[in-house]
């Protein structure tokens, strides 16, 4: 019998004074049976930094094809693409075809190695790169609960989360832009 996905469910007021961007977002999250919580929380705090109306979850680690989130256009293109973690340039490659926009955020303790081992392959590649600071992740991740209330600030290129367990601060830098 297939392991089932563990179901987060976060009410987030979102605040990103980078853009101007106030809301309260609700969000469902499935963490896939072979999911960390890191990238599962890294996942959420990818979607409050690009919030928009049209930004869905996808099925994830179980469909290789599509990215962790997307944004469809009006007219049913793809207009963002997000990827999180560490995928191969191939696979970024072939989303500048498809998306108009492409963005990673990796952020894992090999994140580092990762980028060192493929930065000349995407510098050729239309997409921007962010790698978040591995120890703050981890400090999110021990936030987690399974039904939450939590509140998001985005300033600069951090996120101040605070929930009723704690609160942390997640630090990203741009690796591409």
């Amino acid at each position: 019998m297939a392991l089932k996905p563990t179901i987060y469910k976060f009410k987030i007021a979102l605040t990103d004074l980078n853009r101007n961007y106030y809301d309260t977002l609700s969000l469902t999250v499935a963490q896939h049976p072979s999911e960390t919580i890191e990238r599962m929380m890294a996942r959420m705090l990818a979607f409050c930094i690009n919030a928009e109306g049209s930004l869905l979850f996808t099925k994830g680690l179980s469909t290789a094809e599509e990215p962790d989130l997307w944004a469809h256009t009006a007219d049913g293109r793809i207009g963002l693409w997000i990827d999180v973690g560490e995928p191969a340039p191939e696979h970024i490659k072939k989303a500048t075809r498809i998306a108009q926009t492409v963005k990673v955020y990796s952020f894992n303790s090999k994140s580092n190695v990762w980028w060192t081992q493929e930065q000349a392959k995407f510098a050729v590649l239309t997409a921007t790169l962010f790698r978040f600071d591995w120890p703050q992740i981890q400090t999110l991740a021990k936030l987690a609960q399974r039904t939450m209330d939590i509140s998001v600030t985005i300033i600069g290129e951090s996120a101040f989360v605070a929930a009723e367990s704690g609160e942390c601060e997640v630090s990203w830098v741009t690796l591409q832009a």
